[in-house]
């Protein structure tokens, strides 16, 4: 081989390597419109069942709170998120004081009220 040169330009390499992936084609143009769109209705009926399981009960609970934090009255007995039983003794626009003990009062916001207690419920 002493004395050859190859030209690589002239060189065709048409090498065929054998690949596992099969051909992939195309559909054909306007499929069946029944199909796509049974194809779309369990995506639907998750949907529904994800309302009517979380969110339709989140607005409720939503609502019922913004109404029962609306309807806070001087005098009313409640509970907070943090746990802490008191009397409303001062309302205002978004912070109310509560008296948590005879002559502790604490300030904090409407909305960490829980629940209002009946009355009596605090001593």
């Amino acid at each position: 081989m002493a004395g050859t040169v190859f030209n690589c330009a002239h060189v065709n390499l048409n090498l065929e390597i054998p690949v596992f992936i099969s051909n992939a084609y195309a559909q054909a143009a306007g499929g069946d419109t029944t199909a796509s769109l049974m194809g779309l209705l369990p995506l639907l009926l998750m949907f529904v069942v994800l309302y009517f399981v979380m969110i339709r009960p989140q607005m409720k609970r939503q609502k019922e709170h913004k109404a029962m934090i609306e309807a806070l009255s001087k005098g009313d007995e409640v509970s907070t998120g943090s746990g802490i039983f008191g009397k409303v003794t001062k309302l205002g626009d978004t912070v109310i004081t509560v008296e948590i003990a005879p002559g502790v009062e604490v300030q904090m916001q409407r909305v960490s009220v829980a629940q209002v207690l009946p009355k009596g419920s605090v001593k």
